[in-house]
């Protein structure tokens, strides 16, 4: 393909994307008011699937495919991650050595670890009955286990934080996540259609119908994938060095 042609497909799709840009803002309400047509249809659509937290309905029910955009931007980075941070062949581990962390630190870091991997938790189970969820609790969760580090040294985080098995962890919950939405095209309805299961009873773990399966599945990939992500980083900050040992 020559340049001028390569000009010619971009200005034709910066075309395209412009005329769909403009048709898109001369939709939108109008500017200014007290309500937004828009927030009040994504509430009724929440409170009709029995969801309390309004942003997880909208993330796992109203809009569950754009959330699975979202997270295979994450499982896309951190295999990008994974490949470029990976040991090369002039490349060697080191023993690593014992981090000079203060005591107060190190007793600190091992009291906040528990409270902190049971608030990551908590967060994801009870995303879809108040803030939070999946995203912000696989978060939690994942540098929580890495307070380890501080407290203890790195010999122990390595122990509790096998890469092999949270990389499988993180492609089981991806592909969970598709399962379910391909679930509702086996069902007769829609792709991450939120039929499969009953609404259950307001503001109770089980309710919100598939809402609390895919939150769950977005937190265990977000936390297994940050996992993975500071373990390539801490290895070549850590362990990892250059045959001549610069």
């Amino acid at each position: 393909m020559t340049r001028r042609v390569r000009l010619w497909v971009l200005l034709a799709g910066g075309a395209g994307l412009a005329a769909l840009l403009v048709a898109a803002c001369l939709d939108l309400p109008h500017f200014g008011g007290d309500r937004h047509p828009y927030g009040d249809r994504a509430v009724h659509a929440s409170l009709a699937r029995q969801t309390a937290n309004t942003v997880s309905s909208v993330n796992f029910d109203q809009r569950a495919f754009d959330t699975l955009g979202e997270m295979t931007i994450l499982f896309s980075a951190v295999l990008g991650c994974v490949m470029l941070l990976r040991q090369t062949r002039d490349e060697q581990r080191a023993r690593p050595e014992p981090a000079e962390v203060a005591l107060p630190v190190r007793r600190y870091a091992l009291v906040v670890l528990p409270v902190a991997l049971l608030s990551g938790l908590y967060v994801i189970a009870h995303g879809q009955l108040s803030p939070g969820g999946g995203f912000q609790g696989g978060v939690v969760a994942a540098t929580a286990l890495h307070l380890l580090y501080l407290g203890a040294d790195y010999a122990a985080l390595e122990r509790i934080r096998p890469i092999g098995a949270y990389e499988v962890a993180d492609a089981l919950a991806a592909s969970g996540y598709l399962v379910m939405g391909i679930a509702g095209l086996i069902g007769g309805t829609a792709f991450l259609a939120n039929t499969l299961l009953p609404y259950g009873t307001f503001n109770t773990l089980s309710s919100g119908g598939t809402v609390p399966l895919l939150n769950a599945a977005i937190g265990m990939e977000v936390a297994s994938a940050v996992v993975v992500l500071l373990a390539r980083f801490l290895d070549q900050a850590v362990e990892i060095e250059e045959e001549s040992g610069t």
